[in-house]
């Protein structure tokens, strides 16, 4: 059996590496692999890409929901997107490439710093602050889905993975979509809160929950939930839930900064409608950097002291968002997410854009719009032929949803680490 899912692993690389995709990007090498897809580093005309693929075969097709939803967001700390599509095997991603993931970077350093701790949460907190601004909540909040940016950005933390991301209110009333006990799970059960281990509907306060969670792993170098033995995964997730629930913040955050036990506090009793507090949270990790005699300069532990005579620091957020997407080619959403809140659907059309502005680069571009009277994702583009033989996936409205409203049923089979 082991040798079967090698080669196919194998199989799987042979199609990718060396090939061109969209007509232009060469794979060049594999950067990772999860449950549900790989990842690997493209080029093209001199700059280099991260192409995400997803082979169509699994049914999984987390992938688009993936590409719609950053795009939506696109700003600071969210990678740009430069194309989705798919081919006979795959759903591809091309998106931005980026460094290292948070949890690579602790596996080489074992525990971080107070300080690294305290610039890395009031991060966090800002890039979640963004996201659920915009009506998504991520729902899957873990070392691995935080990376560091490459270059000039190096200093700033990314967040990826957004296949189980969903809407959590209409982005019109800002009404919260209703309280519903699931009892299944979504997301990683290491880092997952209390109440989405229960299988509750998720909000703000479970990415928040998670968040904290983070933090103690990364100050303690472990969690007391970790390395718990079961004959089944339901099981192992029943004993994790239990060893949370039993175990007081106080003892969790022994000999942490007093305000890890705060901030654990307070997110873990937040209302499922509530709006956290995301300044005061800042206010607290502040507090830990001038406890720690530090201050907030984006030097981390792993900073080596080459980079930091390189190092430029963005002053704004408004420099960082023009910054961070100044190679972006992707054509952009519209700002309305959604057409139809009351049942959380997504009504998209691509179309052609006509309006060719000066100074937009449209060339193989597309617009995607909202249309309420078309439930399906219909592309049309002036891309050639050549590209045209890997074409954006056409999925009707269901498929979307079901993303969004029945990916409880994968659980936490997306997570190998518990």
């Amino acid at each position: 059996m082991e040798n079967n899912d090698e080669n196919n692993k194998q199989n799987n690389q042979n199609d990718i590496l060396g090939q061109l995709f969209f007509g232009k990007y060469h794979c060049i090498e594999k950067l990772g692999h999860g449950a549900f897809g790989s990842i690997y580093k493209a080029e093209y005309n001199g700059n280099y890409y991260a192409l995400k693929f997803e082979k169509i075969e699994n049914n999984i097709n987390l992938l688009e929901n993936e590409a719609i939803i950053m795009n939506y967001l696109k700003g600071p700390n969210i990678p740009y997107v430069n194309s989705f599509g798919s081919n006979s095997k795959y759903n591809i991603l091309v998106m931005q490439l980026l460094g290292k993931s948070l949890e690579s970077i602790f596996e080489e350093k074992k525990v971080f710093s107070v300080k690294t701790v305290s610039m890395l949460g009031y991060q966090f907190v800002s890039i979640l602050e963004n996201i659920h601004n915009r009506h998504i909540i991520h729902r899957d909040i873990k070392p691995d889905n935080f990376v560091m940016g490459l270059n000039d950005l190096s200093q700033y933390v990314y967040i990826l993975d957004f296949g189980f991301a969903k809407k959590y209110r209409s982005s019109r009333t800002l009404e919260q979509f209703p309280f519903v006990d699931r009892r299944k799970i979504i997301g990683t059960a290491r880092y997952a809160s209390i109440n989405a281990l229960r299988g509750y509907e998720q909000s703000r306060r479970d990415d928040l929950e998670s968040v904290g969670y983070i933090l103690v792993y990364f100050l303690k170098g472990k969690l007391p939930w970790m390395g718990i033995q079961a004959k089944t995964k339901e099981e192992k997730y029943k004993k994790i839930l239990q060893k949370k629930l039993d175990i007081p913040t106080k003892e969790l955050c022994e000999n942490l900064p007093e305000e890890m036990e705060i901030i654990l506090d307070y997110v873990k009793n937040l209302e499922y409608t509530e709006n956290p507090d995301y300044e005061m949270l800042r206010g607290y990790f502040n507090s830990m950097i001038r406890k720690d005699h530090s201050k907030f300069d984006y030097i981390y532990d792993w900073t080596t002291h080459e980079d930091r005579s390189k190092r430029k620091i963005v002053s704004s957020r408004s420099d960082l968002d023009s910054t961070q997407n100044r190679k972006s080619t992707f054509a952009t959403y519209k700002n309305n997410y959604d057409s139809r809140d009351e049942n959380n659907d997504i009504y998209l059309t691509i179309k052609k854009n006509n309006n060719n502005k000066k100074g937009n680069n449209l060339n193989n571009n597309m617009i995607i719009e909202e249309n309420e009277q078309n439930n399906d994702i219909v592309k049309t583009s002036n891309r050639s032929k050549e590209e045209e033989n890997i074409i954006i996936s056409k999925r009707r409205n269901q498929r979307l949803n079901s993303i969004n409203n029945d990916n409880e049923n994968i659980c936490c089979t997306a997570c190998n680490i518990f």
